[in-house]
């Protein structure tokens, strides 16, 4: 979170709470029904405690400032947590659904698909989640109607929010604007968050998670997969099976053509595909990466080109140069490891060209 924002709550955290009445109790309540009875769930950034005891039990409360926290504790005896939503502190599938009110948009947006990642990373599939942010296309310090001043504020336009939290690897099932304020009711889905920022170097677009990487938490996780290897050899990372390093080290960020994890990429519909290639097509526009790589001749040929041939191509996403480069999958016999390295060269080339 705005470390700036976090301070300020600190110091004038008891005067906020003072300005603010539950309005959502009853929406609080209703998201603690969705949750399966008797499982942990999070109240997160919980502030002074708002919502925390219309969520259910068992459940725990995080906030990032220790006033807020102080706030909270007068609400509720439950399990309370300092913590940044954007390093959340605890193990991977442990809570079993999560509710952010008016917390996320002290998130710069550029940063909220690693935030929501890590949402994704601790919730278990099916686990229901309740995020609500400002409607807008705002960013920064100055909002007009800030009454405590200098917190730093990211409004969302609906259809993009809707995009980053698909990316992030939850099924919508309700997006509404109400007001000033855009809600989005979603589950967690069994397959991969995006690991994607700005200024990548290369945007890696895999086909869709398989079940077996969905479940790891890495994409192509399979021992056979060549992608790790072949990707190691051409110097794109350093580090197997660590897309957070891949991003935060190297610049190379990863998503899906389609979120739906399947056992094999021939389970998918040229409609999927469409739709999926849309998505990426706006990611690529909205964090501008110098090269997309699509990992995979199928879903390009379904969606964009079905003549297309391995290699940089005509079309382009959001400005920026495709190329598209055989699957790196050890079922795919026709490209070797040499051959997925010098593709691999080639997308890189032809970022640092363009």
């Amino acid at each position: 979170m705005d470390e700036l924002t976090i301070d300020v709550y600190d110091q004038r955290g008891a005067r906020w709470a003072e300005c603010r009445q539950p309005v959502r109790r009853a929406d609080a309540e209703a998201f603690g029904r969705r949750v399966t009875p008797a499982t942990l769930r999070i109240d997160l950034g919980c502030g002074a405690g708002r919502y925390t005891a219309d969520l259910g039990r068992p459940m725990i409360g995080l906030d990032a400032s220790w006033t807020m926290l102080a706030l909270c504790r007068r609400q509720t005896d439950a399990p309370l947590v300092q913590g940044d939503l954007e390093a959340l502190p605890f193990a991977r599938q442990c809570l079993h659904g999560g509710w952010a009110n008016m917390s996320y948009l002290h998130v710069p947006r550029h940063r909220l698909p690693l935030a929501l990642a890590e949402l994704h990373r601790i919730l278990v599939v099916d686990a229901p989640v309740d995020i609500q942010v400002l409607a807008g296309d705002y960013e920064g310090r100055a909002l007009p109607d800030d009454d405590i001043g200098d917190r730093f504020f990211a409004s969302w336009p609906p259809e993009m929010l809707r995009d980053v939290v698909v990316g992030a690897g939850f099924d919508v099932t309700d997006l509404r604007v109400a007001g000033d304020v855009v809600r989005v009711s979603a589950v967690r889905a069994r397959t991969l968050a995006d690991i994607v920022g700005p200024a990548m170097r290369i945007l890696m677009v895999g086909l869709n998670p398989s079940v077996y990487s969905a479940d790891a938490g890495i994409g192509f996780a399979r021992p056979g997969n060549r992608f790790w290897p072949a990707a190691i050899a051409a110097g794109l990372v350093t580090r197997p099976r660590d897309p957070y390093h891949a991003l935060e080290a190297h610049g190379v960020g990863m998503t899906d053509a389609v979120k739906r994890a399947t056992v094999g990429a021939n389970e998918l519909t040229a409609g999927e595909y469409e739709s999926g290639m849309g998505r990426v097509k706006r990611l690529a526009r909205w964090l501008q990466p110098s090269v997309v790589c699509m990992v995979g001749l199928s879903g390009w040929r379904a969606a964009v080109d079905r003549r297309a041939g391995a290699g940089l191509q005509r079309e382009r996403f959001g400005g920026r140069p495709v190329y598209v480069m055989p699957s790196t999958s050890g079922l795919n016999a026709h490209a070797q490891l040499p051959d997925l390295v010098a593709h691999f060269g080639a997308a890189l080339a032809a970022g640092t060209h363009d």
